[in-house]
């Protein structure tokens, strides 16, 4: 049987554009590492969650100034997660990457 992380409830929620779902389910994984001052992985986590947040200020607040705001947080941290070692690095990564095709899309 396959165990399903946090990472994986987190890429099908984006997926679907459950955006406000989506950032709930890393904050636990990120308030351990901020617990354990694992301060580049939390901020990491950090952006991955205020990437799906922001495009829930867009896509269902319709609050682009927020959007902006929340969005350059994503932006700032996403390249943490090409330097630092988690597990299932590679769900983080594609977790990255379908934010942003869905910023993109919405964008459009």
């Amino acid at each position: 049987m396959t165990k399903i992380f946090p990472i994986d409830l987190f890429i099908q929620a984006i997926e679907k554009n459950e955006f406000v779902q989506a950032h709930e389910l890393l904050e636990e994984d990120w308030k351990t590492y901020k617990k354990r001052d694992m301060k580049r992985h939390a901020k990491a986590l950090q952006g991955l969650i205020n990437g799906a947040t922001a495009l829930a200020l867009l896509h269902i607040k319709k609050r682009p100034h927020a959007y902006i705001k929340v969005w350059k947080v994503f932006e700032k941290y996403k390249i943490l997660l090409d330097q630092i070692e988690l597990e299932n690095i590679d769900k983080f990564i594609e977790a990255k990457e379908i934010l942003e095709q869905k910023n993109k899309i919405l964008n459009s």
